[in-house]
């Protein structure tokens, strides 16, 4: 099992679900939550999430967030929700399959709003409550060619903000965490898609347009995501909610 030293047993008797946790950001948080002492549920589309699962001891679901009933396939009983599963498509607006904005949209904001009312019953009962919402830099800026990418951030952090609201009554906060470029399949996968986009050369790609807002010229990495993921989850966090917690290299700072 992988272990972070220093967080063992700090959310024992919790239990946690992370989407999109066959690999990446995901699998990072799925891996931190686990070493806090938390049972955790690791939710994706993708099989590599059965692997996943055995490596930190927790639950693999095996589920396509796309569809209507996939919340309701999964356990209800879940004290920290991180909602990371995501998925890009790059292309100028006029040119954007439409059934493919509606994907993003579907497995970025309504998967996330259908878990948050999933589970949400379960916090409220308990007096406790953490709602982590993977964000972008995206839920705040926007880039040329991702329309649905950034549409879809700044629909989740407007929920985010929502449920904040409306938990905070009952012991439940609701925050983002808004990386730049991290080192994922999904950024990985976008290197080709930006040179055709930007008509570069992709090995030009990381320097001068991935990381080319970025003050610190490195992709941050998925356990420096999960690190902040894991503070939100503690009694320390109590008081931050409907926040936004940027990750990114400086990028906003500009």
């Amino acid at each position: 099992m992988n272990s972070v030293p220093g967080h063992s047993g700090e959310l024992a008797g919790r239990t946690a679900l992370v989407t999109g946790a066959g690999s990446g950001i995901g699998r990072a948080c799925a891996a931190a939550l686990a070493a806090a002492g938390a049972r955790v549920h690791l939710v994706d589309r993708a099989e590599a999430v059965l692997a996943a699962a055995d490596d930190v001891g927790g639950t693999a679901h095996v589920v396509d967030l796309a569809r209507d009933d996939a919340a309701t396939s999964l356990p209800a009983a879940v004290d920290i929700l991180v909602n990371n599963a995501g998925l890009q498509h790059v292309a100028p607006v006029h040119e954007f399959p439409p059934e493919k904005f509606e994907l993003l949209q579907r497995v970025m904001v309504t998967a996330p709003f259908r878990l948050a009312r999933h589970v949400l019953p379960h916090m409220y009962g308990r007096g406790w409550g953490r709602v982590v919402n993977i964000s972008s830099v995206h839920g705040t800026r926007a880039s040329a060619f991702k329309s649905a990418y950034v549409a879809a951030k700044h629909g989740l952090e407007g929920l985010s903000k929502v449920i904040a609201l409306e938990g905070a009554e009952h012991g439940v906060t609701s925050n983002c965490v808004s990386p730049g470029y991290v080192r994922t399949p999904l950024v990985e996968n976008q290197i080709e898609d930006q040179a055709r986009a930007h008509g570069i050369d992709p090995r030009r790609v990381l320097t001068d347009v991935l990381l080319a807002r970025h003050a610190v010229k490195r992709l941050v990495e998925p356990h420096e995501v999960a690190e902040l993921v894991r503070w939100l989850c503690g009694d320390q966090a109590r008081h931050v909610t409907g926040s936004t917690l940027p990750i990114d290299g400086g990028w906003t700072a500009q």
